[in-house]
């Protein structure tokens, strides 16, 4: 049989996954009273920790609703025992080393604690807080980040797109006639292309861009075509396009470092495709500091977000100045702002607005946590696209990392899926400065 383990939980971890506590098999948890105190300072607001707090105090007294919590209760069949632990006197190991007043200490003090009480098991701090980590480790106890979400090798991390060698002439050649597709056998892969998959095909002096159609089953060609006066500048960006504009494709997710142009062909196409959805949104999370909402901030609401949200009007600015003043699609995006029918916003201003036949950006992906992007794609509605982009090297998040974020977990679990497409942008298209800098510094 094997061991018990006892989990004692930190705050963040619960706040980054409301479901955390399901994901401890038979081992039992500890949730330090203080933790709880922490979660009730989180539960007033409308920013996606406050609904995760809440989230998870609901949860826990469905699973307990009448019976004390004294002897612990069971997470359910099967499952271990969650344990409340009240606060302890301040180990003496602990007194000359840590301030008492601090919450990330007293769970460390009901850590060791636990573990004199529990010397057969083994007792580990599960925190995203790598600093606490690192003391709990200097008290010899054991720590762990929260990795039920981590996405294993970033290395492997499904790009999209790939490049096929050898490949005949006459096939190449068959692409370019109109309407033309051939089945995927003809190019004898090791590996199958997945769903909407993309391709540079190379033979005999020829190449053709490409991409698997899994409604179909064949490879189709991909044409170089514009959105809203943006030209795709490079093989990437074609592909990009193509997906960002395919109404089979529901979600779509763009990766790349800064200058690829992953907000800027979202938001091209959306433009383009405005007849199609009812309106366009885009939006970014507004990523305080460790968990901190906006409201520490200085100043009023509007000075408080524009710095967040000033890089999506930039974007804006590029399409615009595509076209003169006197001409209608320069007009159109002035209207389209003032009419709402293009709504630029934070993430969290979202919540609860009707997603039905939208067109929906959702910008810096990379600093969302896997639960935050799978509520927001839950609630997409008929008609409706989600677009995420963003680069899971740049992260801002105090508790994410390019193992632990939404766009990685999107990426790595949506593959292969027949409404999903993805592309990772490599090939940057800001500037030659930008580029230089991006890639040595």
């Amino acid at each position: 049989m094997r061991k018990k383990k006892i989990f004692v939980l930190d705050t963040n971890v619960i706040l980054h996954d409301p479901n955390c506590i399901q994901q401890f098999s038979n081992h039992d948890v500890i949730l330090p009273i203080t933790v709880i105190e922490e979660l009730d300072n989180f539960k007033k607001g409308n920013e996606t920790i406050n609904f995760n707090a809440r989230e998870f105090a609901r949860s826990l007294d469905d699973m307990n609703s009448e019976a004390p919590f004294k002897d612990g209760f069971h997470i359910g069949t099967g499952k271990g025992k969650v344990y409340i632990e009240l606060e302890r006197e301040f180990h003496e190991d602990l007194k000359h080393s840590f301030s008492t007043q601090k919450h990330d200490h007293r769970i460390l003090n009901i850590a060791y604690h636990a573990q004199a009480r529990y010397a057969g098991n083994t007792v580990m701090v599960v925190t995203k807080d790598v600093n606490l980590r690192m003391k709990a480790k200097a008290m010899g106890l054991l720590a762990t980040d929260y990795t039920t979400d981590h996405v294993k090798d970033i290395s492997s991390l499904y790009k999209g797109n790939r490049t096929i060698e050898n490949v005949s002439g006459d096939l190449i050649d068959r692409l370019y006639q109109d309407g033309e597709s051939f089945e995927t056998s003809a190019l004898n892969l090791g590996e199958d292309l997945k769903p909407h998959e993309y391709a540079i095909l190379k033979g005999d002096s020829k190449s053709a861009l490409c991409v698997y159609d899994p409604f179909i089953d064949r490879i189709k060609h991909t044409k170089k075509l514009p959105a809203y006066g943006i030209k795709p500048r490079n093989a990437e960006q074609v592909f990009a396009l193509n997906a960002l504009t395919n109404p089979e494709i529901k979600l779509v997710s763009l990766s790349g470092k800064a200058g690829t142009g992953k907000t800027l062909l979202a938001l091209a196409a959306g433009l383009e495709l405005r007849r199609t959805y009812r309106q366009i949104f885009i939006a970014r999370p507004v990523v305080p500091l460790s968990y901190r909402d906006i409201g520490f901030l200085p100043g009023d609401i509007k000075s408080k977000l524009d710095p967040y949200m000033q890089p999506l009007f930039d974007n804006l600015g590029v399409i615009q100045n595509q076209f003169s003043e006197t001409e209608k699609k320069h007009q159109d995006i002035r209207k389209f702002l003032e009419e709402e029918k293009l709504v630029i916003t934070p993430l969290a201003y979202i919540r609860g607005r009707s997603l039905v036949k939208v067109f929906f950006i959702v910008d810096e992906a990379q600093n969302l946590t896997p639960h935050e992007v799978k509520t927001i794609i839950t609630r997409a509605g008929e008609g409706t696209k989600i677009v995420f982009t963003g680069d899971i090297f740049q992260i801002d998040h105090p508790y994410l990392d390019s193992h632990a974020n939404g766009l990685s977990y999107l990426i790595e679990k949506m593959q292969g899926q027949k409404l999903y497409a993805h592309i990772n942008l490599e090939k940057g298209e800001r500037s030659e400065l930008s580029e230089i800098a991006s890639n040595l510094l």
